[in-house]
């Protein structure tokens, strides 16, 4: 396996996507807030949001010092609106226990609003170069067909997976090693499709060896998203940004299906801090 990994590190250097501009990085607020929209969504969507963001907002301080408002603005169309309100927390957070510096310690991380074990322990990894396990989507999968011979990650225990990631990180350069594992998730050894002839660990993979057992079936026709409770969300939050509504305007914003259901709409985003009572109507909070 250790011939396995050197073979994965050349490919990384020659293959991997070090144009990313967060990748240049050792700032723990920008690794921070890469990861932050990297969730769900895909990087291509991501990269121009996260370049507005840094030239806008280039500090914790900086963030909190704004609106939340202003953020869930600068948010829109980049969907789960819920996570602009999470940035904007945790530089409140940052600002309030750290003197504006944001932590590249994985527990402070973790501490922060919106941040998971992955989120803490890839910023501590890519901004601060420490020997951790990541384990995100793309990762888990690799590591399930590679080490273990399952198609898919899900049926394993997040201690199952430690063990074998922790199994494979080498003692100085976890960072390059992480996102090479991540990379050939996301360019190579993908969900349904795998490229398993351009792959540095074919030789070794116990899924391939093992004939691809559990090969994931075909893709399930997805629910129409207009037809989804986020999507109406979404629809009232970008109402909202354009200045406060009234929720008979709201009401009409929607399509017919979801229009009786504003009052429920308006509720959950209520709870989230998503929205706020502006005299007769609604605005975005702040």
């Amino acid at each position: 396996m250790r011939e396995a990994m050197a073979e994965l590190g050349e490919w990384y250097r020659e293959r991997g996507r070090h144009e990313l501009p967060w990748r240049g990085t050792r700032d723990p607020y920008a690794v921070f807030l890469s990861e932050v929209m990297l969730q769900q969504t895909q990087v291509e969507r991501v990269r121009p949001y996260w370049e507005r963001w840094m030239a806008r907002w280039p500090s914790p301080a900086a963030l909190a010092g704004s609106p939340l408002a202003e953020a869930i603005r600068e948010w829109a169309g980049l969907g789960y609106n819920r996570r602009a309100l999470h940035l904007h927390r945790a530089a409140v957070a940052v600002v309030e226990r750290h003197d504006g510096a944001f932590p590249a310690n994985e527990a402070a991380v973790r501490a922060l609003p919106g941040a998971g074990e992955y989120t803490a322990a890839a910023v501590a990894c890519f901004a601060g170069e420490v020997r951790t396990f990541v384990a995100d989507t793309n990762i888990a999968r690799v590591l399930a067909r590679a080490t273990v011979g399952v198609a898919a990650h899900r049926g394993l225990s997040r201690g199952a997976l430690r063990t074998a990631g922790e199994a494979l990180l080498p003692d100085a350069d976890a960072r390059s090693h992480n996102l090479a594992l991540m990379d050939l998730g996301a360019l190579v050894c993908t969900p349904r499709t795998p490229a398993c002839d351009a792959c540095p660990l074919a030789r070794t993979c116990a899924w391939k060896a093992a004939g691809y057992p559990g090969a994931p079936p075909p893709a399930k026709p997805a629910t129409p998203f207009e037809t989804t409770a986020r999507f109406a969300r979404g629809r009232i939050v970008d109402a909202l940004r354009r200045g406060p509504r009234l929720e008979a305007e709201l009401r009409g914003a929607l399509p017919p299906e979801h229009a009786s259901r504003v009052e429920e709409y308006l509720a959950a985003l209520a709870r989230d801090g998503l929205v706020a009572r502006a005299g007769e109507g609604w605005a975005l909070p702040g």
